[in-house]
């Protein structure tokens, strides 16, 4: 055999091997562990969830609609219901102000001080914001829908960590991959302070699914891998938060039989980044977006007829249960004393 083949045939077997320590790594991410069924005793649970999730769907992508620095009243109402349903639980509601171009903006934040270990933050997100010419129903009224949520069912809950809810403005373009992101502020913020984020969730357009085939598609190469009917939630992360992802997908796993997949992968696969996780990982914090995967699924990406009719409910609320779940799990238990 000539020299030739032999460099043929080693680069092939390098490319091989290269192949599958890849999708080890970044796509076989996904516990191998029995699923939780459907527990009958929780669907009043999440069946009242579903109430509560879609009220402020409608509220937010309905009433209020489009919502952005260009429509300013608009913005400023979507901030106002945020802050006052927050009170309204009972949570004590903090603000990051900044300015854009001369105008006032502002994150809101609410705070769940962990007992055993305050000093290691889990921060969980979502934009209010949208972008110009749509009402934002799924993008992203559904992820600040469960941040209000979560926030409410979590608040007295007994954790190890804090927890950080962040309501965060300027998401979409033009302030999309700019200092100008709510979420970049405070994640600038978090770093220039010392905090010790040991995890970020981005809740971002978490509220269609489908169980028609064909209804999912992907950017190269992740169509190899992943099913192609659009019913589950998606875990994403960067090859530097693998461990998150992993992490994440066991408790939601754990807690519910929602379909769910995961990857951890380049920051240059197209939609890996596309949100306010984006801004933890420019700091170097471990960070996943948790997400329906948005125009890769979505029809109505951006668009005039992003609406709350458009929403799958039942799994918007089931997805909705699994994640609160796991964020809990990963909060901690705290340690009793001895």
């Amino acid at each position: 055999m000539g020299t030739r083949m032999w460099i043929l045939f080693a680069g092939l077997a390098l490319l091989s091997v290269l192949s599958l320590l890849a999708y080890r790594v970044m796509i076989d991410v996904k516990p191998r562990m029995s699923r939780t069924v459907a527990d009958r005793s929780r669907r009043p649970e999440v069946e009242a969830l579903q109430i509560r999730l879609m009220d402020h769907v409608r509220a937010l992508g309905l009433t209020i609609g489009e919502r952005h620095l260009g429509r300013r009243q608009a913005l400023q109402a979507a901030v106002d219901y945020i802050r006052e349903t927050w009170a309204r639980y009972g949570l004590t509601v903090s603000e990051e102000r900044f300015e854009v171009g001369g105008q006032p903006v502002v994150n809101l934040i609410v705070e769940r001080p962990g007992s055993a270990r305050p000093e290691e933050i889990l921060v969980v997100g979502a934009h209010y914001d949208t972008a110009p010419g749509t009402p934002g129903a799924n993008d992203n009224a559904t992820g600040v829908a469960l941040l209000l949520e979560m926030a409410r069912l979590l608040k007295d809950a007994p954790v190890a960590r804090t927890i950080r809810y962040v309501a965060f403005v300027n998401e979409e373009p033009p302030y999309f991959f700019s200092e100008d992101m709510g979420s970049r502020v405070h994640a600038r913020g978090a770093r220039s302070r010392g905090e010790n984020v040991v995890a970020m969730f981005s809740l971002e357009t978490i509220g269609y699914y489908s169980t028609t085939p064909g209804t999912q598609r992907y950017p190269f190469p992740l169509g190899l891998f992943y099913p192609h009917t659009g019913d589950f939630l998606a875990v994403v992360g960067n090859l530097r938060s693998r461990a998150l992802v992993v992490d994440f997908l066991r408790h939601f796993m754990a807690a519910t039989d929602f379909p769910v997949e995961g990857a951890a992968t380049f920051q240059w696969v197209p939609g890996i980044n596309w949100s306010d996780h984006w801004s933890f990982w420019t700091e170097g914090y471990p960070a996943v977006m948790l997400t329906d995967t948005a125009p890769f699924r979505y029809p109505h990406y951006h668009g005039a007829r992003d609406l709350p009719d458009q929403i799958a409910a039942r799994d918007f609320a089931r997805a909705s249960h699994g994640i609160i779940a796991a964020v809990r799990a990963l909060a901690g238990a705290p340690k009793e004393s001895p």
